[in-house]
């Protein structure tokens, strides 16, 4: 074991001083992964294969320098060099994530404060951008207004956050009456409050309704958060809770050309415990097959949850416009349709979506932090 002021080198690691945290551990293999040189500067990936070491790494020698640290490696011809600011930010906790932002629950009184932008807007003021994509992250519903009546406008609203993200019904979908409809949605008829496609195995993540028309009698919008209703429920029924959080039920969809099967959980929660989401969809629901007894305690469980969905202190109201194009979090935000007159007049809405992740990667690159920045 070699030392000095700063420094002490170890079999496996070393100990270093920082000036923020004291004397500081770092494993060998950890520090040899990533040497600055281990990142190809134009692909942003890393290059070096740990693998492909023929022996444990170990310092030949070692020393802080001009405020870094300089490691000479034992068997290879390579230095590397770590700033200690770098060093110390690596250990502080993971690398900071400016769309890991906080969800902010919303309730039934909610419409008159969707964040609303104007499209054309969004084409030209990146203030504007960043602030659509931050309500999204953060309450998981939005508008985009004055909205032009073309199936050109969706596809470049999607395209600000990401790629479109196709699924068994196609790439878009058209939400009017038809002569042989597929899906609930195609008809007339009420919507029971849901979250869409529930039978992929990972359903999308942000889901777009443009408003093309909407001149017929009927036909509210219902959409709640169910974010806001998940935690009041954990509270209320913890037990519940429990049992919506950790069972996975089936759900499929199938019709002549596809058959969707996929098992999701009610209640959906992120690493750190937080309501993340909600899976609910009493027409895509397939026979739960669960252990008998075990649906002793599930089906009260679900039919509380789902009551509580339809508690007017969350659900939301509301007509949809023509020219608007509502995007929501299809995780998140439970949303159904009150029926209407067909012969009334014309209600169409152009429907597709795009994944959480591309949202989080558009909120990022606005915000002008990344690991090459």
């Amino acid at each position: 074991m070699a030392s000095c002021d700063q420094l002490e080198l170890g079999e496996q690691g070393l100990e270093l001083a920082l000036a923020g945290r004291g004397s500081t551990y770092f494993n060998y293999h950890w520090l040899r992964d990533n040497c600055s040189s281990s990142f190809d500067p134009a692909t942003r990936e890393r290059v070096f294969d740990i693998f492909h070491l023929r022996a444990p790494p170990r310092p030949r020698s070692a020393q802080v320098r001009d405020g870094a640290l300089e490691i000479d490696w034992e068997g290879e011809n390579h230095q590397s060099r770590y700033d200690l600011v770098w060093l110390e930010r690596c250990v502080s906790g993971p690398r900071n994530d400016p769309a890991d932002l906080d969800r902010r629950a919303w309730f039934a009184d909610h419409y008159p404060a969707i964040h609303r932008v104007p499209f054309e807007r969004l084409r030209t003021d990146k203030a504007a951008l960043a602030a659509w994509l931050k309500a999204m992250l953060v309450e998981g519903i939005s508008f985009v207004t004055d909205m032009p009546d073309s199936d050109e406008a969706l596809t470049e609203v999607v395209r600000h956050i990401g790629h479109l993200r196709p699924t068994f019904f196609g790439e878009y979908f058209d939400v009017r009456t038809h002569i042989e409809p597929s899906n609930l949605a195609y008809t007339a008829k009420a919507l029971e409050l849901h979250t869409d496609t529930p039978a992929e195995d990972l359903a999308p993540g942000i889901q777009f309704l443009h408003c093309r028309a909407n001149s017929v009698e009927g036909g509210d919008n219902l959409f709640l958060d169910g974010v806001a209703v998940a935690e009041d429920f954990r509270h209320e029924a913890p037990e519940d809770f429990r049992i919506l959080s950790e069972t996975w039920i089936p759900f499929y969809c199938e019709h002549d050309t596809y058959d969707m099967r996929s098992r999701q959980r009610v209640i959906e929660l992120d690493e750190k415990g937080a309501v993340s989401g909600v899976t609910i969809s009493q027409h895509m629901a397939d026979v739960f097959d669960l252990p008998q007894h075990d649906l002793d305690a599930f089906y009260p469980a679900f039919i509380r949850f789902g009551r509580k969905l339809a508690d007017e202190k969350y659900l939301m109201r509301f007509n949809i416009k023509a020219g608007e194009c509502i995007v929501f979090d299809n995780h998140r935000i439970v949303h159904g349709r009150d029926a209407y007159s067909a012969t009334s007049g014309d209600r169409y809405l152009r429907g597709c979506y795009a994944d959480r992740g591309e949202l989080r990667s558009a909120y990022r690159i606005l915000a002008g932090e990344g690991r090459f920045k």
